[in-house]
């Protein structure tokens, strides 16, 4: 059977990509004070970080080196690594270097967006998944830059809270994701795994970084989930 094609990953993404334009703008306004249009066109097309992008301009501000805003971003992205892994395993008949272009664009919301799909369907094809991936990235570009570009007609973007725009999006992904999960995983499973993960995280931030508890956590998480489902 063949799977859905690029413009039907692409429909799949525009709630996505809708939010990535008004997130963008939030996270360009406030980067209109940091960097040039230019240049926030090259860190959305490199970077391709909501949450990252947002920890940069917070060091640009306080004039930061280079290792500490690269280390940030590095730590901060790093779950993104474990969502890739996971996603490879619904691209097995997919070649490496497929599966690495897949994992270059892949986001939170891109996984949360395929995760969704897997629920009526478990044939995706690589065609789909690039057009929820690619719909996604252009959207965060064009909203990043002409935020950026709009900027400068706001002289104290801070004050309208944008900054909070990405922890919104994050806790709507989140709840629309967890009522997806509780129509495949028993509510107490999922309770378990809430609990194991939020009660590590905040033993973990007194010793580690926030990032790595954030890492460490979502990795004990997981660890708990698989003993759960192989019981």
């Amino acid at each position: 059977m063949i799977g859905k094609s690029f413009k039907d990953g692409a429909k799949a993404a525009m709630p996505t990509a809708l939010g990535y334009i008004s997130i963008g703008l939030a996270c360009g306004i406030i980067g209109a004070s940091y960097v040039s249009p230019l240049e926030m066109a090259l860190m959305s097309s490199l970077v391709y970080a909501g949450s990252a992008q947002f920890a940069m301009l917070a060091l640009l501000a306080i004039h930061a080196p280079v290792t500490a805003i690269a280390l940030t971003v590095f730590l901060i992205n790093l779950r993104l690594f474990l969502l890739s892994l996971h996603t490879s395993t619904f691209f097995r008949h997919a070649g490496l270097l497929q599966n690495i272009g897949i994992g270059i664009l892949l986001t939170d919301e891109t996984y949360g967006v395929l995760l969704s799909e897997r629920v009526h369907t478990k044939d995706i094809s690589l065609q789909w998944m690039y057009g929820n991936n690619i719909t996604s990235y252009l959207a965060w570009i064009v909203g990043s830059v002409v935020g950026t570009t709009l900027g400068s007609l706001l002289p104290n973007p801070e004050m309208f809270g944008l900054d909070f725009a990405l922890v919104g999006m994050f806790i709507g992904i989140f709840s629309s994701q967890f009522l997806v999960m509780l129509h495949k995983t028993k509510l107490q499973k999922l309770l378990v795994i809430l609990v194991v993960v939020t009660l590590s995280f905040f033993a973990l931030i007194m010793v580690i970084s926030s990032s790595l508890a954030v890492l460490f956590s979502t990795l004990l998480g997981c660890a708990v989930g698989v003993i759960l489902d192989d019981k």
